[in-house]
């Protein structure tokens, strides 16, 4: 059975169009996320595709201790809630343990499990009971149809709206490869799917000290996970990657976004319409 899962006014699901899910990988300050966020939403509007703005508050599993981790829970929350008032659009964040699941739950409308956590039992368990759907990223060690194991544990805690999302899976050191197949198989639980197109070009601690990656190969990646069949797309953006404190070599420039999701607009038109 195919689940839907509506944090309004987006609706994910099979068959359903595509969302874009974005933003810059960390808060840097407030005014930074909501011009961001503004700008986003024009180029989403004029693509006719929904948008869901993320961010994190904290980046709690930095490559190295002397990374930027970001502006912290409470000042990054009030953030969220100013760009959500600011745009009308949905809002998801990380959480990196239980305790911040009820504080985050009372804010942002999507809860999102980062990759390296998505098998923490009391990490689901807590996202599960805010209630808010929640986005598991599947982690570059798991199978894909081991993730029901992950679905059941946010159901048992009272919760069905559970996405999927597919970020590549380790091969060898320091890089990563994506399986379309992957895909297709997570889609069998009936979950949407999201495919996350900038960490799917990473290069996890390919610079030493920080993550590196080739932002080159975001669009074949996004255009074959569209033609694949997603619910979402999630890929991080930013005004000047280049100098992010965050990921930037995996995060996609806004200025070319317009362009890019005009090209998956089509692609998921005719997938979907077929």
């Amino acid at each position: 059975m195919n689940i839907s899962v509506d944090p309004g006014p987006v609706t994910f699901g099979s068959g359903l169009p595509l969302v874009f899910i974005g933003g810059p990988c960390v808060i840097e300050s407030e005014d930074h996320a909501l011009k961001l966020a503004v700008e986003i939403k024009k180029i989403t509007e004029k693509a006719g595709v929904s948008f869901v703005f993320k961010s994190s508050y904290d980046k709690a599993n930095r490559s190295s201790p002397g990374s930027f981790r970001g502006i912290g829970a409470d000042e990054g929350l009030r953030t969220l809630e100013k760009v959500r008032a600011e745009t009308g659009s949905p809002v998801i964040t990380d959480i990196h343990s239980p305790a911040e699941a009820a504080s985050a739950g009372e804010v942002v409308d999507i809860i999102q499990i980062p990759a390296f956590l998505c098998r923490q039992t009391d990490l689901l368990y807590a996202a599960g009971k805010t209630g808010k759907p929640v986005n598991v990223k599947k982690g570059p060690f798991m199978a894909p149809w081991d993730m029901v194991n992950v679905i059941e544990k946010i159901k048992q805690a009272g919760n069905d709206k559970v996405m999927l999302t597919e970020r590549g899976a380790s091969f060898g050191y320091n890089n990563l490869v994506v399986d379309m197949s992957s895909i297709y198989e997570m889609s069998k639980t009936g979950a949407p799917i999201v495919f996350d197109a900038g960490h799917s070009a990473q290069r996890p601690g390919g610079l030493g000290k920080s993550s590196g990656g080739d932002r080159n190969l975001i669009p074949p990646l996004a255009r074959a996970a569209v033609a694949v069949g997603i619910s979402a797309l999630f890929l991080e953006t930013h005004n000047d990657p280049d100098n992010a404190p965050c990921d930037g070599p995996n995060m996609w420039p806004v200025q070319k976004l317009s362009r890019l999701l005009d090209s998956l607009k089509r692609i998921d038109s005719t997938i979907k319409e077929s």
